[in-house]
């Protein structure tokens, strides 16, 4: 790609700053172990045009995204900005959470072994830990329907998700949402190592221990998202960038 045909010059700073976070978290996918070869996606809506979001180019592996190669696609399927196809259901899954929800800049989605493993468990999260504790609150379910890309099932994943922040789509995998990456990824880590944990007491066969007395005062204590991306959220994006500029900062190209 030419420097005059790079979005660099083409954009705003406000965007090229969220396409390299975009990016950022993508890397960390990886490190995270969260990727699934080319599929599943991550998106942000793009700062000041409500109806445009930044996407991964289908056929890429997220180790292989920049800034520059983040597609920029529209609510109607029209790509305004790259070479690359989008996946279908990565469209009508991000589209429909970024049109259902204005407050929300930020979708996550991932078809991790764990977050897949619980999304089979009629049972939904439990309250094992302090970590299910602090998002169960924020957790939406969703009757995934392979016909994805239908009009009518990204209404319903709009209306399912409601005011929530984080999804389990049942016999699919996971989705989270965001103000900010930041927030997003944030999210979508606690709700990973929930699932983690879940499926490791559930299979080792062993009496689990935990008092719904003890699960409501945790609960209690964090219960929804709050009006600001939080504390946590905000210092743990910052160290996890901090990790992936010591080991690798090509994701900024």
């Amino acid at each position: 790609m030419s420097e005059a045909a790079s979005p660099r010059t083409q954009i705003s700073d406000e965007e090229w700053q969220l396409r390299v976070e975009l990016a950022a978290c993508y890397r960390l996918f990886v490190q995270y172990g969260w990727t699934d070869l080319i599929f599943t996606h991550l998106s942000a809506r793009v700062p000041g045009v409500a109806d445009q979001y930044l996407i991964n180019p289908y056929g890429l592996l997220f180790e292989e995204v920049t800034a520059s190669s983040l597609l920029k696609v529209d609510f109607e399927g029209n790509v305004i900005y790259g070479d690359y196809p989008y996946n279908g259901a990565g469209h009508a899954i991000h589209s429909a959470v970024l049109k259902s929800r204005p407050d929300i800049n930020v979708a996550l989605h991932s078809h991790t072994r764990a977050g897949m493993t619980v999304s089979t468990m009629r049972c939904g999260l439990l309250p094992l830990t302090q970590t299910a504790c602090e998002i169960m609150e924020n957790v939406a379910y969703h009757p995934y329907d392979l016909s994805v890309a239908s009009d009518e099932e990204c209404a319903r994943i709009g209306g399912d998700l409601g005011d929530r922040f984080a999804m389990i789509m049942h016999n699919h995998g996971l989705l989270t949402c965001g103000r900010t990456v930041g927030e997003a990824f944030y999210l979508m880590y606690s709700l990973e190592n929930a699932c983690k944990v879940q499926v490791d007491a559930l299979a080792s066969g062993q009496q689990l221990y935990y008092t719904k007395e003890s699960a409501a005062r945790t609960l209690g204590m964090y219960g929804k998202v709050k009006d600001t991306p939080s504390f946590s959220a905000r210092a743990s994006w910052e160290a996890a960038l901090r990790r992936l500029d010591a080991q690798d900062q090509s994701y900024k190209q």
